[in-house]
Parts: C-alpha cells; sequence; structure tokens
C-alpha cells in the first residue's frame, strides 16, 4: 500500500479525530474563558447545530464517499493538475497547495453573500443568533453539497498532493471551530495572531447584524485575502459585548434555532444579496 492510498484509507478517522479534538478543546475555552455572554441556552442550539453536522456527514459519505482526497489521489495517479505538472518539493506543494486552496474558499465564501440564490443557503450559518463553536459547523446541507462541488473542481485544476488535501480539511474544519468560538484572548495576542490567522474577535464582526460588517472579514483560516482585497474590518462598530448576533430579518428561536426550522431557512421569505448594492 502507497502513501496516498493509506491517507485515503485513514482520512475519514483522521478528520474525526481532530474534529472530536479541537470541539471539545474550545467547548472546554467557552466555559473557562467566555467573550461573550450567551444570550441563548445550549441546550436546543447545539442539538440542532451538532444535528445539521451529522446530517451534512451522512449525505456527503452517501454522494461522495472518497471526498476530496478521493479525487486528488485520482489526478495523482492520472496526472491532472498544474501541481502534477511540474517536479516541486513536496514541502514546496502542499504550502502552495493549501493556500491557493483557502484562497478558493475565501472566494467562495464572498460568492454565496453576493448571489442572491446562494445567500439564501448560506443564511442558515448566519441565522445563529449566538456565537460559538456550533456555529461553525452549521450550514445548510445543499451548501455542504455545492462546496464540495467547488472543492472537486479546485483540485482537479490545481492537482494538489493528497496529504495536502487532508492538511487543508483538518485545517479548516479546525479553524472554523476555533474562529466561531465565544473564547477570550488577551488583546495584544489577538492583534498579533490575526496577522496569520483568524481569530474569533475578527469573524465575529462578520456575524454582525449590520451588512457592512456582514460583508467583511470573509476568511475561514488565513486573514490576508481580506486585508489584500479591501474587506478587512478590526472591529465591529457596537463592540464585541454589544454587537447584535444574527440576521435582522431572522430572530425567531423557532425558525433559525431548531433543525427542521434551519432547513427551511432559504425557502422562506423574500431575500437580496448580501453584496451591498
Amino acid at each position: 500500500m502507497n502513501l496516498d492510498s493509506a491517507i485515503l484509507d485513514s482520512e475519514p478517522a483522521i478528520r474525526l479525530g481532530f474534529f472530536i479534538g479541537i470541539f471539545a478543546v474550545v467547548a472546554l475555552w467557552e466555559v473557562l474563558a467566555p467573550r461573550r455572554a450567551l444570550t441563548i441556552g445550549r441546550g436546543l442550539r447545539w442539538a440542532s447545530n451538532l444535528g445539521i453536522v451529522v446530517l451534512n456527514t451522512v449525505i456527503l459519505r452517501i454522494l461522495f464517499p472518497a471526498a476530496a482526497v478521493g479525487v486528488a489521489a485520482f489526478c495523482a495517479a492520472n496526472g491532472w493538475g498544474l501541481l502534477n505538472l511540474y517536479h516541486l518539493p513536496g514541502w514546496v506543494a502542499i504550502a502552495l497547495a493549501v493556500i491557493a486552496m483557502d484562497f478558493v474558499i475565501w472566494l467562495q465564501h464572498v460568492m454565496v453573500h453576493a448571489i442572491p440564490v446562494l445567500w439564501r443557503l448560506h443564511r442558515v450559518h448566519h441565522a445563529d443568533l449566538d456565537y460559538d463553536v456550533t456555529t461553525g459547523a452549521r450550514f445548510h446541507p445543499l451548501e455542504i453539497v455545492l462546496s464540495m462541488l467547488i472543492k472537486f473542481a479546485t483540485v482537479v485544476v490545481l492537482g494538489p498532493p493528497v496529504v495536502a488535501v487532508v492538511i487543508f480539511e483538518v485545517l479548516l474544519n479546525a479553524t472554523s471551530m476555533f474562529n466561531h468560538g465565544n473564547i477570550r484572548l488577551p488583546a495584544g495576542v489577538d492583534r498579533v495572531l490575526r496577522l496569520v490567522l483568524v481569530t474569533p474577535d475578527m469573524h465575529r464582526v462578520h456575524h454582525s447584524v449590520h451588512e457592512n460588517e456582514t460583508n467583511s472579514n470573509f476568511g475561514f483560516s488565513l486573514p490576508w485575502w481580506d486585508r489584500l482585497f479591501g474587506t478587512y474590518r478590526a472591529q465591529p462598530r457596537d463592540g464585541h459585548d454589544g454587537m447584535t448576533i444574527g440576521l435582522s430579518e431572522l430572530r425567531d428561536p423557532n425558525q433559525v434555532d431548531r433543525l427542521p426550522g434551519m432547513l427551511m431557512i432559504p425557502f422562506r421569505g423574500g431575500v437580496s444579496d448580501r453584496s451591498g448594492h
């Protein structure tokens, strides 16, 4: 068995292990050093947010058993993709692939805000009335399927090493839980850390009810794209303790914090894009 085959076989266990470990660390951190007082109890929100994670996992495994790492292995075996055309040192190819895939995720995030039909799906993520580790995994199944198809296309064009795809998937999942965490970092640590990593205070701005703040800080892992393309916003106008989380048009907990209601959000009411136009 070669290395790619071994990674392909162990990828689900690797991702699950990191998910459980990072989730436990951030959840404990939220208890020991919370950033804000939660406005809604954890019980119902966590059951619904984690319920949609289970649903999405089952759907993805049924539709795409090999996931993005399987596509990467196929591309490597057939010499498809830019990185398979050049003999770069392994660590260079891995670094370039992870950075490039992160940029694509950033572009995807901007796109789901700008295109009304996709914003309908993405509203499920933003409709959470509170902000904690479970928010980072709360996405509508249709958006999750779309995201996976975009990853497939990216992998085919890029031809990343199989290990790079696993690293990217673990990093994306871990940083999403970290930067959605209701956790307090010392101001100095946050200021330095957000030069290389999206921090909770940086990404929380993106979950403000104010549209110009919702349309900022799109990054999940790397903060560079927002600074480069002018979508970076340092702090929310109302402050982190005073800001309102969620969407102004969706404030009923029965609609946004119960799983059946969450799944129906894309099909509710009129909606325009969040491009600011």
